[in-house]
């Protein structure tokens, strides 16, 4: 804040203290002009108090409109913004208040020593991050995950703690128009907000050493200790959130998630939902009654869960750590009785009790519910509402990432279908995704490897398509990039990352705005990176280095029929809903069906 402040005068001092005022000393509470005394009632101010401008105004918060000011509070040490409403705020200090805030009914909101560790990903500390005002899930991740880079953890904690030393990084800061409202207590927390971006607090019960991103909402009952938020992130509804990283463009309600980290585009939002140790990529859902990483396996709360992006749990799925999934991962309702390891992405799993063993159906999404798969690449780039984005996202299911785990799937379902075929199987049998003695069963192999091949060249010319039939005189010949992390949402090359830990482990990247810089390179050059490796996946598919018109040309008839099929089959999944007599069963009549569901 750049505003010029003054000594009150006489005059206001005895009017101040006329209206109930008090002060420890008059002459620590300076004030800007213009300073309307009579909007400052019955307070007390202790040490050094900053207030901004006030005037005879309204701040509006839906049906609550409260007058400019200050009035029935206690104020320590705090720096106020512009036209702000504080009232009945029992005490305050410590904080930086940003211009138009409204905060209202709080008993308890107090600064603290910024450097407190969080635990995300593993209950036993080894993955301990500090996190600063403007961390980014992605941030967060690349500290908590490369651990093995010692260098590089030894930089980004001493880029840390510079960070917090400034005013940017500090956690006792509250952005511009936010809404501060009805709620217990709120310990050493930063929000984010901004007129075009705001944030607001509303009934929580405590919050404490925390990150609030812009566009927030936390309302009716929240705990959370120890957490940063993205932008965008919403947490209601008695939701207990504790040593966690939320990314954009997430939902939390009902529910209970410790020490893990959600990247951006994450539902969970039903009763009896628990998540701990875990680590979720993103566009993901997890359904009502679900304990993921509930049991562990080992007397040592040491134990992890990893799932890529898309990962669903169906209703009551319980877990064991440790655990991981490929992308877009579906879980049939079941107690799954062991550790797993899904290699085979878009994927039905069943945990068949009766047949005792575990089932698993490969690229289950494209054949059987190609209506959901098209939804979730729409919709979480059509629901980002985000106005800064520091976080980037890959939102398309199909990217490079899923690309190669196709690539691998098709590998496995091949080896596996000949093994099968030399020991006279009639069932093709996989290996090393259950713990234990149990068999797995891969339901409708040939279909799914087949699938998989579409879903390549769905990908790769779809990609490709804005490029045209320039793409044969490319220079893009060379070996295809097969290993690609997810950075927070943002797809990151290996060699580019490897890169990265390097510059960050020799000081050639000496500060996080750094680090930032780099990624946002990393991101413009990425569509470049996404092209390329698109053809170089057609090659893989022909036995080829490069494409030539002929092959070029049957590549563009063969994405004309798939692009007919997933035409066909978004409708003939929609129809399955709306032909299920059940479902129709509580309709009076077809037009009130259509009524409701229009």
């Amino acid at each position: 804040m750049n505003t010029q402040y003054r000594n009150l005068t006489e005059n206001e001092i005895e009017q101040l203290s006329k209206q109930g005022n008090r002060a420890d000393d008059w002459s620590s509470v300076l004030v800007a002009d213009p300073f309307e005394v009579s909007c400052i009632c019955n307070n007390y101010f202790g040490g050094r108090v900053l207030l901004g401008v006030v005037c005879h105004g309204i701040v509006a918060d839906g049906d609550l409109h409260l007058q400019e000011g200050i009035s029935g509070s206690m104020l320590y040490n705090c720096q106020i913004g512009s036209h702000c409403a504080i009232h009945n705020v029992h005490y305050l200090s410590g904080y930086t208040i940003g211009d138009h805030c409204l905060l209202f009914n709080i008993d308890e909101m107090t600064a603290g020593v910024d450097h407190v560790w969080m635990e995300p990903m593993n209950e036993n500390g080894g993955r301990r991050i500090m996190p600063f005002n403007g961390m980014t899930v992605g941030d967060a991740y690349l500290w908590a995950r490369f651990r093995g880079e010692e260098a590089m953890m030894n930089r980004l904690e001493y880029m840390t703690f510079d960070k917090l030393n400034t005013p940017e990084g500090s956690q006792s800061r509250i952005g511009d128009y936010s809404v501060v409202k009805n709620t217990k207590r709120i310990h050493n927390v930063a929000i984010n907000s901004s007129k075009e971006d705001p944030s607001r607090v509303e009934e929580c019960i405590m919050l404490g050493d925390g990150v609030i991103g812009y566009g927030c909402k936390l309302e009716y009952g929240v705990i959370a200790q120890r957490f940063l938020l993205g932008e965008h992130v919403t947490l209601e509804y008695a939701l207990r959130l504790n040593d966690s990283v939320v990314g954009d463009n997430s939902t939390l309600a009902r529910c209970e998630v410790g020490c893990s980290i959600i990247f951006p585009a994450h539902e969970q939002h039903h009763n009896n939902s628990f998540l701990i140790a875990a680590l979720v990529m993103g566009q993901s859902n997890v359904a009502a009654g679900g304990t993921l990483g509930s049991n562990h396996n080992s007397r040592t709360a040491d134990n992890e869960l990893s799932a890529g992006r898309g990962f669903w749990p169906g209703l009551c799925v319980s877990l064991k750590h440790s655990s991981r999934f490929a992308s877009y991962c579906l879980l049939a309702k079941a107690d799954y009785p062991s550790e797993l390891n899904i290699t085979l992405p878009f994927a039905l799993v069943n945990n068949n009790a009766a047949k005792n063993c575990l089932e698993v159906m490969p690229a289950y999404w494209w054949m059987y519910n190609m209506y959901a798969m098209d939804r979730n690449s729409r919709k979480f780039a059509a629901r980002d509402k985000r106005v800064y984005k520091a976080q980037h996202v890959e939102f398309d299911n199909l990217a490079p990432d899923t690309a190669e785990e196709i690539i691998i799937a098709r590998d496995l379902l091949h080896l596996w279908t000949e093994e099968s075929y030399r020991e006279g199987r009639s069932e093709i049998l996989a290996h090393g995704m259950e713990k234990g003695k149990r068999k797995t069963v891969i339901l409708k192999a040939g279909e799914g490897y087949n699938a998989y091949r579409d879903m390549l060249i769905y990908y790769a010319m779809k990609t490709l398509e804005p490029i045209g039939d320039d793409v044969v005189i490319l220079p893009w010949q060379g070996e295809r990039v097969t290993n690609w992390v997810n950075i927070g949402g943002q797809l990151i090359a290996e060699d580019d990352l490897k890169q990265l830990i390097a510059d960050i482990s020799t000081g050639k990247l000496d500060s996080w705005d750094a680090i930032h810089e780099r990624f946002d390179s990393l991101w413009d050059n990425y569509p470049q990176q996404k092209a390329r490796h698109a053809y170089q996946v057609l090659c893989h598919l022909s036995q080829k280095r490069s494409i030539d018109n002929e092959e070029w040309n049957r590549y563009k008839a063969e994405y004309q029929r798939i692009q007919q099929y997933v035409a066909d089959q978004k409708l003939l999944s929609r129809k399955k809903d709306e032909q299920n007599d059940f479902r129709n069963a509580t309709y009076w009549n077809d037009a009130e069906r259509n009524a409701v569901l229009s």
